[in-house]
């Protein structure tokens, strides 16, 4: 029997060896391999693999298969890596790359991505790891557009997060790639999390914003995405949230690594994909209830920021979220 060229991604391969961070290897089982209602069947069949029995941390895992059945896989996850000044075993490496042959898609957390980048996976391509290391792994693999200012990057087959929880920002957008929005939201509901983030890791390196209600948008953003049919305007975001234009854009900085039109943007655009998924209205009647005005509008900003029009992307996920 020989690996699937065109293999299922919905069946999931966590990778687990010495050295790895029982975080992420969480985060990806909790996503993918929970049990949650409301999500279509048959959902994602999740294994584990590793060489034998691996110690992480404080817990062992118990592996499901060899690393020699990654190939087999529609979906390799590979976890953070804990010393990234470790190469990782090359049994590990070979497997990946044998995977990647056989057309699996690999994806990493964290910084999983040194193992990709070892075995070649990430030359050419732009690439991201946790912050605090995306220097060492652009110094190590200059062939690698390394971006440290993004929570993921999506090349397709080859898929890199940045770090800890933005390894969760990752799985979900692989669920919204592969199910919807709509499905994305239902799990992300279920891990009590956003279903997106706007942004980049570079908000969290020095000026993370402060958990606490009386945070200068802790009020303004829920009241925004309330009104996204309505013309809002970044003075009218300002005054809504007693601030200066000036001081409106410096905590939208802070707090989303982004402006608050162009939040306001993607705010838009999400919500006109849960309508086309959820609902049977026109392309001008969501334009409307988005507040992008017209059909050209919303179709423009819909291709831009999801390759795809809007009409395809009705056609594709309509029939996964009934």
């Amino acid at each position: 029997m020989s690996p699937d060229t065109n293999p299922d991604m919905s069946a999931v391969a966590l990778v687990v060896t010495e050295g790895m961070l029982p975080l992420e290897l969480s985060l990806a089982q909790e996503v993918f391999g929970a049990d949650i209602n409301g999500v279509p069947e048959p959902w994602y069949r999740v294994s584990v693999h590793a060489a034998g029995p691996v110690r992480i941390g404080r817990f062992q895992v118990l592996p499901d298969a060899g690393l020699d059945q990654l190939p087999y896989a529609g979906t390799v996850i590979v976890p953070g890596w804990a010393d990234v000044d470790e190469a990782p075993p090359a049994a590990l490496v070979e497997a990946v790359r044998a995977a990647h042959r056989a057309g699996a898609r690999i994806v990493s957390l964290c910084t999983g991505a040194f193992v990709l980048a070892a075995a070649g996976l990430l030359d050419g391509h732009r690439a991201t790891t946790h912050w605090a290391h995306t220097d060492t792994l652009a110094a190590r693999h200059p062939g690698i557009e390394v971006d440290p200012d993004v929570l993921y990057v999506d090349n397709g087959q080859v898929l890199t997060s940045a770090g800890k929880a933005a390894a969760l920002d990752l799985c979900l957008h692989l669920v919204r790639r592969d199910h919807g929005s709509a499905v994305a939201n239902t799990v992300a509901r279920n891990l009590v999390v956003p279903p997106h983030r706007a942004g980049g890791q570079a908000q969290f390196v020095a000026a993370p914003v402060p958990a606490r209600d009386d945070h200068p948008l802790a009020e303004l953003l829920p009241w925004a995405l309330e009104r996204l049919d309505q013309p809002l305007t970044v003075e009218d975001l300002a005054r809504r949230a007693h601030l200066s234009t000036r001081q409106l854009g410096r905590h939208f900085r802070a707090a989303t690594g982004t402006t608050p039109l162009r939040w306001l943007l993607t705010q838009r655009v999400r919500r006109a994909q849960e309508l086309l998924e959820t609902t049977g209205e026109s392309v001008d009647a969501i334009a409307v209830a988005t507040g992008l005005g017209t059909a050209t509008t919303l179709r423009r900003h819909f291709h831009r920021t999801l390759g795809v029009p809007p009409d395809t992307y009705r056609r594709t996920f309509r029939a996964t979220t009934r």
